[in-house]
């Protein structure tokens, strides 16, 4: 499986691709394009990958769910230019029960976001741009915290 692609993910395929008579939990993380960041508004964003580095982190850390907890993951990342509503990123999880099943699709998508070398480049409604850490804290007005 190719972990990075251009085109739309498709998140039905994905779960096929982990399915089984066994499975009787399924858990899914679709982390779609938003359209604000820290208080200003979004048009729409590129990401960049390291292709080689990527693919090779990605299929350590699926790896490593699947040794940790006994299920199955499917895994995609887009990159390019995506606009508001697309999906940027989809981690399927198939399990027995649903608390491996929960536990592993967290840890996927935090291991990506914090291992796999993809770059965000926001474009915003007045016209500029900017570079978006992903391992940054979300200012507590994004996540609705105090």
């Amino acid at each position: 499986m190719t972990f990075l692609t251009e085109a739309a993910i498709d998140a039905a395929r994905l779960a096929a691709m982990v399915a089984g008579p066994g499975r009787g939990a399924q858990v899914s993380f679709v982390g779609t394009v938003r359209n604000h960041q820290a208080g200003r508004q979004v048009r729409e964003l590129h990401y960049t990958a390291y292709g080689p580095m990527a693919e090779a982190q990605c299929v350590a850390i699926v790896a490593e769910a699947e040794n940790r907890w006994p299920v199955s993951v499917a895994l995609q990342h887009r990159v390019g230019t995506l606009t508001i509503g697309d999906a940027a990123v989809v981690v399927v999880v198939t399990g027995d029960h649903r608390e491996e099943a929960f536990a592993a699709c967290r840890f996927v998508i935090e291991e990506v976001k914090h291992r796999v070398p993809i770059w965000k480049r926001e474009r915003y409604a007045d016209g500029t741009e900017a570079w978006v850490d992903p391992t940054a804290a979300l200012d507590p007005a994004e996540t609705g915290s105090p």
